[in-house]
């Protein structure tokens, strides 16, 4: 039987090296992120389904679940950076706080609740990927790692509610991305690890299946 995964954010980054590592090991996937042109060329370059839209659109989460009745994995890997230049706390714009809230933590739990049926019928499993910005107090990284707890911590009691059900929040780390080349300049971010690299790390992670918890892939 083959497997099926869902991965949002899959049309670059750590999303699309993940669907890459996948692929090649025989999964079944359905991809989805913002950018549609993007998202078709790595479906078409994978055999892969493709559905571009916003996460954070219930209609659009609700046509990514109807696409897998039958679901082994779901990634949520897609993110919001927030206001860059990074601004400090004490001039973060509110609203635009709130947009990212609804990125990274409202939209991740809004997947999982439409999926978890398909999950707990294939004793299925949940990645969500955080960063250690959720821990570590980095100055500008105030908005985007406040996101980044709140979903390390929905994870964490997802995964004591739904025994049946695999949960691990994954710190990546740095990783050479146009997310991090937009927080910290393309130079600083070259030098970071290749996604592919760290999308290994986590089909490994995802083919050993290791009790629920937080992992980190570097």
């Amino acid at each position: 039987m083959t497997n099926t995964a869902l991965i949002t954010g899959a049309s670059r980054g750590l999303g699309l090296a993940l669907a890459r590592s996948l692929a090649e090991a025989g999964w079944n996937l359905v991809l989805t992120a913002r950018g549609a042109q993007e998202l078709r060329q790595a479906a078409d370059e994978l055999g892969a389904t493709a559905i571009p839209g916003d996460v954070t659109d219930p209609e659009h989460v609700a046509r990514l679940a109807q696409a897998v009745p039958e679901l082994d994995l779901l990634v949520n890997n897609a993110s919001d950076l927030g206001v860059t230049p990074l601004p400090p706390l004490a001039g973060y714009p509110l609203e635009a706080f709130r947009v990212l809230l609804e990125t990274n933590v409202t939209a991740p739990l809004a997947l999982v609740q439409a999926t978890l049926p398909a999950l707990r019928a294939a004793g299925g499993a949940v990645v969500n990927i955080t960063s250690d910005a959720a821990t570590g107090a980095y100055e500008g990284w105030g908005g985007y790692g406040a996101t980044k707890a709140a979903l390390e911590q929905l994870s964490n009691v997802l995964s004591a509610e739904e025994p049946a059900v695999r949960v691990w929040w994954a710190d990546p780390g740095e990783m050479n991305t146009r997310m991090l080349a937009d927080a910290v300049g393309a130079e600083e971010a070259s030098s970071a690890a290749d996604p592919a690299k760290v999308a290994a790390a986590l089909r490994d992670l995802v083919r050993s299946r290791p009790a629920s918890g937080k992992v980190s892939l570097q």
